[in-house]
């Protein structure tokens, strides 16, 4: 349990590390577990509009598809060209002694080769996620976000992952608190 208690503490420090491309957005903030859980949420979503679709597994992937950040930190694709990260190490070590470390590998592996029908659809969850956060601060009047959301939106690649981000960008930030309101 030593180690499972490590691994919580290491996934835990997610929420102390920041996003990085924000930086470079100008506004906005967001740590990788909030991003992490958002992602998630969104895959739930996708799960439960297609029946088709492995739950767990959506959920799951999406859970652990930045958790080598806790190693490597969060770099954007400005620092990617300048640094090199050995993700594969990071996580080898992260679940070196968890007894489901293989799983957690496996999930991983398979969003990166972003070849299943559950890595797409997490690949493109992980890009709706930031898409929210687009539109919401574009909504409230920052400018960054008007040169990046046509370029997130351009990396999505399923039918579903278009359709909910369409969605998104059609409904203001703020609608669903002031639908049925009233005083």
């Amino acid at each position: 349990m030593k180690h499972i208690a490590n691994l919580l503490f290491e996934v835990r420090i997610l929420k102390d590390i920041v996003r990085s491309g924000y930086a470079f957005l100008g506004t906005g903030k967001e740590s990788i577990a909030e991003h992490s859980f958002m992602t998630a949420f969104i895959c739930l979503a996708m799960a439960k509009i297609d029946a088709d679709i492995d739950t767990e597994k959506l959920v799951t992937m999406a859970l652990v598809h930045d958790i080598a950040e806790a190693r490597t930190g969060d770099f954007n694709y400005v620092e990617k060209k300048y640094s090199i990260i050995d993700e594969d190490k990071a996580i080898s070590h992260l679940v070196k002694n968890i007894p489901f470390g293989k799983d957690i590998k496996n999930l991983i592996e398979e969003f990166n080769l972003s070849e299943t029908k559950e890595a797409k659809l997490v690949q493109d969850a992980d890009q709706i996620s930031f898409i929210l956060e687009l539109k919401k601060l574009k909504d409230t009047g920052a400018k960054g976000p008007e040169k990046w959301l046509p370029v997130v939106m351009q990396r999505l690649k399923t039918d579903m992952g278009k359709n909910i981000a369409k969605n998104i960008m059609e409904t203001s930030w703020d609608e669903w608190w002031m639908n049925d309101y009233s005083e």
